[in-house]
């Protein structure tokens, strides 16, 4: 067994590559799930957004200060916390600023931050960006009240938050998307107000159930609106964490001048954003090229940064709404988004469901909640004992200025003034001594008033800090009833959620119904016949057959297969490796002589780089024929055509044995001879007939008697009168006057 030897602190350990590659591999596995892919549910940020946020938040690039260069944020995140690569940092940024895939922006870009189209944003030295007011506000804000921990940087020299206090449900809000090691993460955004709503009705219910929820949330909201239309089905969704969300565009139908009409896409499902909307122009241009609509004679993107406007001109007299159902159909006008709410829980992956999301929320809100106001409170305490340690001074100034001119040093004026130490201090007087020696002032207020200035003794400073002190006083007694009453820090954290609710929320972008099932009736396509051309490199496509006459010599030189078929027929392509393939005539492009046409892979299941076209017919063609099917190991058969004449779009046109392959395919029409050449010379004639009849499921028959490595390398048929002559190896060869035997003979050896 293989053994791999490890050398540390001069000993040597003996361990299985099993089992270290498995450990290399979970620990990998978990630092991909852990430390990068997955957002954490706290937050709603992976660890490339929150360091970027924070290192803006470090730098002051606040949302009140200039931009700043993009890729000053990128090396100094990069630099500090984030030390994988600068591409990484920047589009996590980008992302954060595009408000067509965040429904609440966290990032204020400056610049080309890329479009809804998918153009890419400018290189990092030319854009700028700064902090949303919201992200300093709800994301950053009281980071300097111990509301969080920080922990080491990579290299140890810096610190940053393990988690961003974040104050409203920002998983929810933005969604994620992230794709880890066995494990992917899809969560759709949603609206800000009723989200922050629900996590309201739970903070006032802890027993509340997600139906309950989703009468307040009423599915996602996405940037790009849209509409959603399988609403029944989402409690189930947002009561498991995963499920379907069926999402269509919005389509507005317009009336035109003289009886025309247009479809105006207004919206688009969130899935199509991106290089999704150039698809699905062209795939709406293909549905015209390949006729499946003649109801469209122009197409137009009129989007902007006011918003998508694409724009079809229809025919007059078009169904716009049948139309628009197959745009449903066929395009991606109407997709799924996938949902699987999968999240960092306590440092472990899971999928939640709605209820369980705002759960972890609220829980990190109060533990949040419960830092902060602990740390004020600390503070006001420490202020009370100041302030009334100053309020004392200043009953007995008198006394401690006379303490201050009789020390010597302030080591015995702060021991007398907080242990009535005055040994080594002189005194007006006996009374004064008596009165410095019952002094008791703490540590603090003992440096408070050491530290104090002469204008402090002025009335109007003295008014102040008793109204000071007052106000410490009410403050401490409400951080004190915030600690010690969930009611009240329910309220507390309530009133804020309010307060984000009024200054950022947003209405509804998307609309959510159950929606009728997009059905449209596809119009008989009028039956005509067409040429098929395909040439030498796999190009294929459909031309009028006037137009194949006007260029009969040039389509024949050019192409490698020709020949007529319907338009709404069926082409077969049989390959070497035994299968059969059909393609919808209707699927290959209609057009001029001139035009390209399209690779047969791409509307077949047809692989060049794997298999070897054989024949290539119309179907109507293979219905009425025999064809005779010879395999390089000599097995033989005929197969009535009638049998391949099925829906699927693959099947096995012959059985083969191991390592065979079929290498000849031949439509029997008045063929009376067949004649085998072997790789080492060997011929064999023999009448068409004594090859049987079978199923496309056989393998056949033997042709001729193979011996060691030969195997059939040709197959040729004459008829009774045919002299026809072919090449051997230079060798001119009448095929016809080989002498017929019968099959499975060896044949006879031509001599060289």
């Amino acid at each position: 067994m293989a053994k791999k030897t490890e050398i540390r602190e001069e000993q040597i350990i003996k361990t299985e590559y099993s089992e270290i590659m498995q450990k290399s591999y979970i620990d990998y596995a978990m630092s991909v799930i852990i430390a990068r892919a997955l957002p954490d549910v706290r937050d709603g940020l992976k660890p490339v957004q929150r360091r970027t946020l924070y290192d803006m938040h470090e730098l002051g690039i606040r949302y009140d200060k200039p931009y700043r260069k993009c890729a000053r944020i990128v090396g100094d995140t990069m630099g500090k916390y984030h030390p994988h690569g600068d591409s990484s940092i920047y589009d996590a940024l980008v992302v954060m600023s595009q408000d067509f895939k965040k429904g609440l922006p966290l990032v204020d870009g400056h610049g080309n931050f890329g479009s809804i189209e998918g153009d890419g944003a400018a290189a990092m030295r030319y854009t700028e960006a700064r902090l949303q007011k919201i992200t300093q506000e709800a994301f950053l804000e009281d980071l300097d009240k111990d509301v969080v921990d920080f922990v080491p940087n990579f290299d140890e020299t810096e610190k940053e938050p393990s988690v961003l206090p974040v104050r409203i449900p920002n998983l929810l809000v933005n969604g994620a998307e992230g794709i880890a090691v066995g494990m992917a993460t899809s969560i759709p955004p949603h609206n800000l107000g009723e989200i922050i709503e629900a996590e309201k009705a739970y903070m006032k219910n802890n027993d509340i159930t997600t139906e309950q929820l989703m009468e307040i949330v009423q599915g996602p909201d996405f940037p790009t609106g849209g509409i959603v239309t399988n609403k029944d089905d989402l409690a189930e969704i947002y009561r498991t964490g995963t499920g379907k969300i069926k999402v269509r565009g919005k389509v507005e139908i317009e009336e035109m001048k003289g009886g025309k009409k247009r479809l105006i896409i207004t919206e688009i499902p969130y899935t199509m954003i991106g290089a999704n909307i150039g698809k699905f122009l062209n795939d709406v241009a293909m549905l015209v090229e390949t006729k499946k609509t003649t109801d469209i004679i122009d197409i137009s993107n009129q989007s902007s940064k006011e918003g998508i406007r694409i724009v079809l001109e229809l025919k007059k007299d078009t169904d716009a709404e049948n139309l628009k159902n197959m745009l449903y159909k066929k395009t991606k006008l109407e997709d799924t988004f996938g949902v699987n709410m999968l999240a960092i829980v306590d440092g472990r992956p899971e999928i939640m469901g709605i209820r369980e999301i705002i759960e972890h929320h609220v829980e990190f809100q109060f533990e949040v909640a419960n830092r902060k106001y602990t740390t004020l409170l600390l503070k006001e305490r420490d202020k009370k004992e100041i302030q009334e340690g100053l309020m004392k001074a200043c009953d007995v100034i008198d006394l401690i200025i006379e303490i201050l001119r009789g020390s010597k040093n302030i080591k015995e004026a702060k021991a007398c003034l907080v242990s009535g130490n005055t040994g080594n201090i002189r005194f007006k007087s006996n009374a004064s001594k008596k009165a410095g020696s019952q002094l008791h002032f703490t540590e603090r207020q003992a440096s408070a008033i050491l530290e104090m200035r002469l204008y402090k003794l002025i009335g109007l400073e003295i008014e102040a800090l008793m109204k000071e002190h007052e106000t410490t006083l009410k403050n401490i007694a409400h951080y004190e009833d915030l600690l010690n009453h969930y009611s009240s820090m329910s309220k507390q954290i309530i009133k804020e959620l309010d307060s984000y609710k009024k200054q950022y929320a947003i209405p509804r972008r998307t609309v959510v119904e159950n929606g009728n099932e997009a059905v449209y009736e596809e119009k008989k396509m009028e039956e005509m016949d067409v040429c098929f051309l395909m040439d030498r490199f796999g190009y294929a496509k459909t031309i009028d057959l006037l137009a194949y006459e006007r260029n009969k010599e040039s389509a024949d030189a050019e192409n490698k297969y020709v020949f007529s078929c319907k338009n709404t027929g069926r082409i077969c392509i049989f390959t070497n490796t035994g299968q059969m393939h059909t393609v919808k005539v209707m699927d290959l492009p209609f057009g001029k002589f001139r035009d390209k046409g399209v690779p047969i892979d791409n509307v077949s299941n047809y692989d060049s780089s794997k298999e070897g076209i054989l024949l290539i017919k119309d179907m109507a063609e293979i219905s009425m024929s025999k064809l005779l099917f010879t395999t390089k190991q000599s097995m033989m058969k005929h197969v009535y055509g009638t049998e391949f004449d099925v829906a699927k779009r693959t099947v096995a046109a012959t059985k083969l044995q191991e390592d065979d392959e079929v290498i000849k395919i031949e439509l029997i029409t008045d063929q009376r001879n067949v004649i085998l050449q072997t790789h080492e010379g060997y011929f064999l004639r023999f009448a068409i007939e004594e090859v049987p009849e079978k199923k496309k499921s056989a393998v056949g028959v033997r042709g001729i008697k193979l011996s060691g490595d030969d195997f059939v390398e040709n197959v040729y048929f004459t008829g009774y009168s045919d002299n026809t002559s072919i090449e051997f190896k230079d060798k001119q060869i009448e095929i016809n006057k080989i002498k017929l035997m019968k099959r499975d003979s060896k044949g006879i050896k031509v001599r060289i």
